[in-house]
C-alpha cells in the first residue's frame, strides 16, 4: 500500500424537508490525497474573519431516480459448486426470481479465471439475459478474479489487459459513479454485479436473510438512530480515506448518527449501519451490533482476495461479523481513493433508498479491481411496499447441470 495525494472538488449538500438535495455535478477526482476539505466558517463569521481550523464538510451526491428491483436481477449459479447451487436456490426462493432470471452453468472452482474461462462466462451471460436484466448476483465465493481484475469489475467493464502491467495505476473510470441511474444496463450498457459470498453455506443463507430483512426496515420515523462508524487509525498508508469522512453528528430527519472515533469504539457502538476504516484486518475482535443491511469495509491491498494466505482480512470477515455487504480489492491497488468506496457517496445513496449493490458500486470511481460482496437487493431506506409472504423453503436437493 503506497501513499498518494488527491485533489477533489467539494459540493455542498443541504437538507430540504428531510430529504437530500444534491449538487448538480459528480465529485471531481484528480489523483490521490490526504488533503483536508475546505473548512466551514463559524457561525457569524465573515469571509475576512480568522478562518476556522481545517475540518470535514459534506459533499454532494446526485439524487437517485428509483432503485433496482428483484425483477431487474439476473442470478448466475455454478452447477459444479455445491455451495453455489444451495445458495443460489435459496436466493431464488427468498427473492422470488422467475426461471428466466437464472443462469445455471459449469465453471471452474478456483480463485482466478483465465481469459478463455472468463469469455465462456461472459458469452453465456450475454446469451441468456435480455435487456430487462440490469444487474447480476453471482452465487459463489470463487472465482473472484480474472487476471488482475475482479470478476465483478470484469463483467461490468470488460478486461483491460494493459492495466495488468501496473495495477497501481489509474484504471477505467466508471460512468456509474455517483450517478442517478436505476437502470445501469439501459443507461451504460453494462451490468454491475455482487457475489453472494460467505465463509460457509450457513453464513451465506444468513446473509440472504439479513438482506431480505433489511428491506424498508429503517424508513419508519421516530425509530432509534443507527450508527455510522467512521474509524480513525494511525495506519498511515491506509488511513487516507479519513480525508473524505463527513462531519460527525446526527443527520436531522434521517435517524443516523455519524461518529468519527478510534477503532476501539466499535465494540460499544449500537445499531450499526455502516463501518469504514483503513487497516490490515477487520476490527471485529468483539461482536458488532449490526442492523440488517449493514455495510462494512476496510481500505487495504487484498480485501477482495477471498482466499487465505496473504495475511490480510477480507470482505468475508465483514460478512462473517454480520454485515450485509462489503468491498475489497483483488490485486494491489495502492491507496488510490478512487479504487475504494467513498464514504459520503456510499452513505448518501443508501439513505436515498438505493440497494446495497447500487450504493456500493456508485461509491467507487475506478472499480476494475473492486470486488463487491453481499446481498445485492438489501435496501433499508427504500419506501415500503406490500409483498406476498414467502412459502417455506423446501429441503435442499442439488440441481442437475443443464
Amino acid at each position: 500500500m503506497v501513499k498518494g495525494r488527491v485533489a477533489y472538488r467539494d459540493f455542498r449538500r443541504r437538507w430540504a424537508r428531510g430529504r437530500w438535495v444534491a449538487a448538480t455535478a459528480t465529485l471531481l477526482w484528480v489523483g490521490l490525497a490526504s488533503a483536508q476539505p475546505t473548512p466551514t466558517l463559524p457561525a457569524g463569521a465573515s469571509p475576512g474573519a480568522a478562518s476556522a481550523p481545517p475540518g470535514p464538510r459534506w459533499m454532494g451526491a446526485t439524487r437517485v431516480n428509483g432503485r433496482l428491483q428483484a425483477s431487474d436481477i439476473g442470478l448466475v449459479i455454478n452447477t459444479a459448486d455445491p455451495y453455489s447451487v444451495q445458495v443460489g436456490e435459496y436466493y431464488i426462493h427468498k427473492r422470488k426470481l422467475a426461471p428466466e432470471q437464472v443462469l445455471r452453468l459449469l465453471l471452474p472452482i478456483k480463485p482466478t479465471l483465465d481469459r478463455a474461462e472468463f469469455e465462456t462466462l461472459r458469452m453465456a451471460i450475454g446469451r441468456h439475459f435480455g435487456p430487462a436484466t440490469q444487474a447480476l448476483a453471482l452465487a459463489w465465493t470463487a472465482p473472484y478474479a480474472v487476471d488482475c481484475s475482479s470478476i465483478t469489475g470484469a463483467l461490468a467493464m470488460g478486461l483491460d489487459t494493459e492495466f495488468c502491467k501496473q495495477t497501481c495505476g489509474a484504471s477505467r473510470p466508471s460512468p456509474y459513479f455517483n450517478s442517478a441511474s436505476a437502470r445501469p444496463y439501459d443507461d451504460f450498457g453494462w451490468r454491475p454485479s455482487m457475489l453472494l459470498a460467505a465463509p460457509s453455506v450457513e453464513q451465506a443463507l444468513a446473509l440472504i436473510d439479513r438482506g431480505v430483512a433489511a428491506d424498508s426496515a429503517l424508513v419508519r420515523r421516530g425509530r432509534p438512530a443507527v450508527s455510522v462508524m467512521l474509524l480513525a487509525t494511525d495506519d498511515a498508508p491506509r488511513r487516507v480515506r479519513m480525508a473524505l469522512y463527513p462531519p460527525a453528528g446526527p443527520l436531522a430527519g434521517a435517524g443516523v448518527d455519524v461518529r468519527v472515533q478510534p477503532a476501539a469504539a466499535l465494540a460499544q457502538a449500537r445499531q450499526v449501519l455502516m463501518v469504514m476504516t483503513g487497516s490490515v484486518n477487520v476490527p471485529a475482535d468483539s461482536p458488532i451490533d449490526w442492523v440488517a443491511g449493514g455495510l462494512g469495509d476496510h481500505l487495504t491491498s487484498f480485501g477482495g482476495a477471498l482466499s487465505p494466505g496473504h495475511g490480510q482480512g477480507t470482505a468475508l470477515d465483514w460478512i462473517a461479523s454480520g454485515a450485509t455487504a462489503s468491498h475489497g480489492a483483488v490485486t494491489e491497488p495502492c491507496n488510490h481513493l478512487q479504487k475504494f468506496p467513498h464514504p459520503q457517496v456510499l452513505l448518501l445513496h443508501y439513505l436515498q433508498g438505493s440497494t446495497a449493490l447500487e450504493a456500493y458500486w456508485k461509491s467507487v470511481a475506478w472499480p476494475q479491481q473492486a470486488l463487491f460482496v453481499g446481498e445485492p437487493l438489501a435496501a433499508p431506506f427504500a419506501p415500503s411496499a406490500p409483498s406476498a409472504p414467502s412459502a417455506p423453503f423446501p429441503p435442499f436437493a442439488p440441481a442437475m447441470p443443464r
